[in-house]
């Protein structure tokens, strides 16, 4: 066979292969596809896929269900998504924490930003600094000073080592330059509890812990958005605190295979959009301590840069997670 046929036989292939890989997409999604969650059930990652899968199912006519492949903070999950078929039949829905895994681990098994595309941020919203009641502070500026006072004395929790919760209190010691011990746990749930029962004195947390913050059981001293929440509307913003450096919001995103194709991205991303501009989807995402955002492939993609160039100035001072 001639060189010269050979290469026409593959421009023909091409020829005729593109016309089929564009129906797929025209069609898809044409069978169930599969919701990587990357956490245990039960979280406020956990609840805003199921939301917003269950109206993805609706919009597109095919079940879109979530499976949670839990470990390593995030990890085994993300991983088995960037490895999937570029396809749209493997979703990934975490939180900002994937860019947090980007800045501060050089061993992931797999490349963020090259193995993997940003669909669309679902939503976002602020950590809530909780305190033990039995601590003797009301306010941010107090806490500082009683942990200047007292180095080394403060134990703070957080939902897992190298997750948003433990990151966000590592950057508020950087910014006041206090010291305080970390303790992770396996989970948010179990991080109040530990709260409650004083092995720690304070939690940056989901704002899951309202209930428990309108109940007593905790002390809100600051959350850490730009402005109040307005379940908490007497509790100051951490830059009204005085301490803007230490502002973080986390946010819940989809991603795909980054050879997935535009149409498929964009399709996905409208259909998030439409789900997110729902009155009862956006109310349930605010009783999860979030709000609806369905931004595009373009700004989830710069959401997620900047996130990783904010986490890497801290890993930078030479903390290490893993």
């Amino acid at each position: 066979m001639s060189i010269r046929f050979s290469a026409a036989l593959a421009t023909l292939g091409v020829l005729l292969a593109a016309p089929a890989f564009a129906q797929d997409a025209q069609n898809y999604p044409d069978r169930p596809v599969t919701i990587i969650v990357p956490y245990n059930p039960g979280g406020s990652t956990d609840a805003g896929a199921r939301l917003i899968g269950q109206s993805l199912s609706e919009q597109l006519g095919q079940p879109f269900v979530v499976e949670n492949k839990p470990g390593a903070s995030g990890v085994i999950g993300t991983e088995f998504v960037a490895k999937s078929a570029p396809d749209g039949q493997t979703v990934l829905v975490h939180t900002s924490a994937i860019g947090i895994h980007a800045a501060f681990n050089a061993n992931l098994p797999y490349d963020t930003t090259g193995d993997l595309r940003a669909v669309s941020i679902i939503a976002g919203g602020p950590f809530v600094l909780v305190a033990n009641p039995s601590l003797p502070v009301d306010t941010v500026e107090e806490l500082v000073e009683y942990a200047k006072a007292n180095p080394g004395q403060l134990n703070f929790g957080s939902a897992g080592l190298g997750g948003s919760g433990h990151l966000i209190g590592e950057r508020f010691k950087a910014s006041t330059g206090i010291e305080m011990v970390h303790i992770p746990y396996a989970g948010g749930g179990p991080s109040q509890v530990g709260l409650m029962a004083n092995e720690v004195q304070i939690v940056f947390d989901t704002l899951t812990s309202i209930p428990l913050i309108k109940e007593g059981k905790l002390k809100a001293l600051a959350v850490t958005s730009d402005e109040r929440w307005p379940d908490l509307p007497d509790v100051p913003t951490i830059a009204e605190a005085g301490y803007p450096d230490a502002a973080v919001m986390i946010w819940i995103g989809a991603f795909v295979p980054a050879a997935t194709p535009d149409a498929i991205v964009d399709k996905l991303s409208a259909a998030i959009a439409t789900a997110d501009a729902d009155a009862t989807i956006a109310e349930r995402l605010f009783g999860v301590g979030m709000n609806p955002v369905g931004n595009t492939p373009a700004e989830a993609d710069a959401t997620l840069d900047a996130d990783i160039e904010t986490w890497k100035a801290l890993a930078a001072t030479g903390l290490v997670i893993n």
